[in-house]
């Protein structure tokens, strides 16, 4: 078809990487050379043979990504969504051209612009004026060109007072501003995006989001990398999923997908109940989490879902406190099935004499969540704590311990909701004349 700007054919890169070996105990000044010499002949060998050099005595192969084909059409926004380490960045890169697949190909029509990392096309001895120039040139772009979209990305960028300072000074958003917009002003007609955003601002991200948007209208493709699923969802008209280096779902129904990574690829097959591995990823001397569940009223635990709207839920953690600290902080976040963070609450809500005390040992936190409180859906509870204005823990972004719940049903106790109201809440509220 004449519209398919972007073609993936069994597209796979394989990376090798290296082991060191165990030397447990004492190792001789014989055995320390003759190591020594195999590396220098494997290193020598590999230069020879136009391999590159890998580091350590055993080697593995990985591949970041493995058979994934894919079209994608002229004007579409697409967003790619996945776990760090699923291959989205990967991916991005052989788009750019930036680094060769090992199996498959891939055909691109039309002029491509990157933002993958921060700097990234960037001479970090030149001034901005100067690279801007210098990516508008390896776009292909005549001087003529950039020139008339300069003060544009100038004034984008809110770079002025910088313009003639070497860019290697510039801050880290400061980078990324005028990295975006020399991506997103110099009319390319495909624009890879990756999580770069991240390092700007609010104001900043919502200015880029804008200008995205802008671009898609104007017919020219966007590819968008990013872990913010309601970006993903206001900005793209369809989703793919990357998950081991594969593609795991795509769809012009984003929310599905958004669906498929958020809740089917985390929960578990107990999703309404977490209870520690056992490893020591969540240990921590102030407050490891042992237990995190839903109960009703009467403390029953609830395995089954749905609930209803008009029924209390009680959150439970159960964690180890070895050392008190005051500083000491924990709770949850709830987030919605797009990943929107709805709301949170700690332990110390509300005045000092109705704080729970945590003493040392096992304690076991319970919070209400009133009836009427959320729309029928599908959430996401998180533990939330650390020490504040100290050391985050369990800090929103991270992989948390997390359970999940859906409300269906018992929106009022009127007759007349009889299916799901509008809005992210559902609360009950008193009417007079």
């Amino acid at each position: 078809m004449t519209d398919i700007v972007i073609k993936a054919e069994n597209l796979g890169k394989m990376y090798t990487i290296g082991h060191q070996a165990e030397r447990g105990g004492y190792a001789s000044f014989r055995d320390v050379l003759m190591q020594n010499a195999r590396t220098l002949w494997n290193k020598s060998k590999d230069l020879a043979t136009g391999k590159p050099i890998i580091q350590g005595d055993t080697l593995e192969e990985v591949w970041a990504l493995k058979d994934v084909s894919f079209e994608i059409r002229q004007g579409e926004a697409v967003g790619i969504i996945g776990r760090n380490g699923a291959g989205k960045s990967t991916l991005l890169k052989v788009l750019s051209r930036i680094t060769e697949p090992s199996t498959g190909r891939v055909t691109i029509k039309g002029r491509v612009a990157s933002l993958l990392e921060v700097g990234t096309g960037f001479h970090p001895e030149l001034s901005g004026r100067e690279n801007i120039y210098l990516n508008g040139t390896i776009l292909g772009m005549t001087r003529a060109e950039i020139k008339r979209k300069f003060d544009e990305i100038v004034a984008f960028a809110e770079v002025e007072k910088y313009l003639d300072t070497p860019v290697k000074r510039y801050s880290s958003g400061m980078y990324v501003r005028l990295a975006f917009a020399v991506a997103a002003h110099l009319e390319p007609e495909i624009l890879i995006v990756d999580e770069v955003l991240a390092v700007g601002d609010a104001k900043f991200q919502k200015k880029c989001l804008g200008k995205m948007q802008e671009v898609g209208t104007e017919g020219r493709t966007v590819l968008f990398v990013s872990h913010n699923m309601g970006a993903i969802e206001q900005l793209c008209s369809s989703a793919m999923l990357l998950k081991n280096g594969q593609i795991s779902s795509r769809s012009d129904n984003v929310l599905s997908v958004i669906k498929d990574y958020v809740f089917v690829h985390d929960s578990s097959d107990a999703p309404c109940y977490w209870e520690n591995p056992g490893t020591d990823e969540f240990d921590n001397d102030y407050f490891k989490p042992l237990k995190f569940y839903f109960s009703d009223e009467t403390g029953g635990e609830i395995r089954q879902m749905p609930v209803r709207n008009d029924e209390d839920i009680w959150i439970n953690i159960v964690g180890e406190v070895r050392k008190l600290d005051p500083a000491l902080y924990f709770g949850i976040g709830v987030f919605t099935e797009t990943e929107t963070f709805l709301f949170g609450s700690m332990f110390f809500d509300g005045h000092p004499d109705v704080w729970p005390k945590i003493d040392i040992g096992i304690n076991t936190l319970k919070c209400r969540l009133p009836k009427h409180t959320l729309n029928e859906g599908v959430y996401k509870v998180e533990v939330h704590g650390g020490l504040l204005h100290k050391e985050f823990y369990f800090s929103p972004g991270r992989d948390n311990p997390k359970i999940f719940f859906e409300i269906k049903g018992g929106l009022s106790e009127s007759l007349l909701w009889l299916e799901k109201r509008l809005g992210l809440f559902a609360p009950v509220f008193e009417w007079k004349n």
